[in-house]
């Protein structure tokens, strides 16, 4: 029997954390070798909102360089992960709902592989990427989460990659490291509250939770991959936070995992 995965949210932030080491890299890494070794991973990245429910169905997706004016370095990096077209056209199968179709196109893009280079640095285990459909409500999105929640009990990973507080306007490009600002301390706090509490419905409808909600979540794309994750998890996980921090003064790099062990 295939071990039952976890969900893991995790809070991407700059690219240059696939390059660099600091404490959020560190911390990958650590869940990484914690976690049960999954047979395969499905990504929801922020990084592909586009107008439709898209799957990749890529034997060898290739790694997407999403960005502009980083290093060199960044811009070489490759995360050779294979894909798994069979899972693809199941996943796409489960989401006929939402009229989801497989997609040969994309890849891999940072929000998927600036993460797992660290969590799974050997880049074997087969990645599937998920996009988000700019088109749909919230509550669609915490949806169609639901619709992967049987895959764990096949020893699949749910992931999603994100930021719960994303406010590029504000934050501190290339300075001293800054004190995060009081608004987005505020709504990490209330975030993580309402997570331990099972409250989902003032978390999907994130813009009611007021003006702290709009200024972390200026725009959704990198807050409803959270969605997607509290979609897959069970009323009987336990929720731990295995990466902590708000970079920059106003990106939260929260990590959220749903488990069985409390394993984090």
């Amino acid at each position: 029997m295939s071990t039952r995965m976890p969900v893991v949210f995790f809070g991407h932030g700059n690219p240059m954390n696939a390059i660099e080491e600091n404490p959020y890299a560190a911390a990958w890494r650590e869940l990484g070798e914690r976690m049960p070794r999954p047979r395969a991973i499905v990504s929801v990245s922020a990084h592909w909102f586009v107008p439709g429910t898209l799957v990749t169905i890529n034997e060898h997706p290739k790694t997407i360089h999403d960005f502009g004016g980083f290093p060199r370095a960044l811009h070489e990096m490759q995360y050779p992960a294979p894909g798994d077209p069979e899972l693809a056209h199941r996943i796409a199968s489960r989401l006929e709902p939402f009229a989801a179709r497989g997609e040969t196109q994309w890849g891999l893009d940072h929000g998927t592989w600036a993460v797992l280079c660290h969590v799974y640095p050997d880049a074997d285990i087969p990645v599937v990427q998920l996009s988000i459909d700019e088109r749909l409500s919230a509550m669609s999105h915490y949806e169609i989460g639901t619709h992967l929640r049987g895959l764990r009990d096949e020893g699949v990973l749910v992931m999603a990659s994100g930021n719960i507080v994303h406010n590029l306007h504000t934050f501190a490009w290339g300075r001293h490291p800054v004190e995060p600002f009081d608004w987005a301390r505020r709504f990490e706090s209330r975030v993580r509250d309402l997570l331990v509490g099972r409250s989902h419905e003032p978390l999907i409808d994130y813009e009611s939770l007021g003006e702290n909600a709009l200024l972390s979540a200026p725009t959704p794309d990198h807050y409803l991959p959270l969605l997607y994750a509290m979609g897959a998890s069970d009323d009987d996980d336990s929720v731990s936070f295995p990466v902590e921090g708000i970079d920059g003064g106003s990106v939260s790099m929260l990590s959220v995992m749903w488990s069985r062990t409390n394993a984090a």
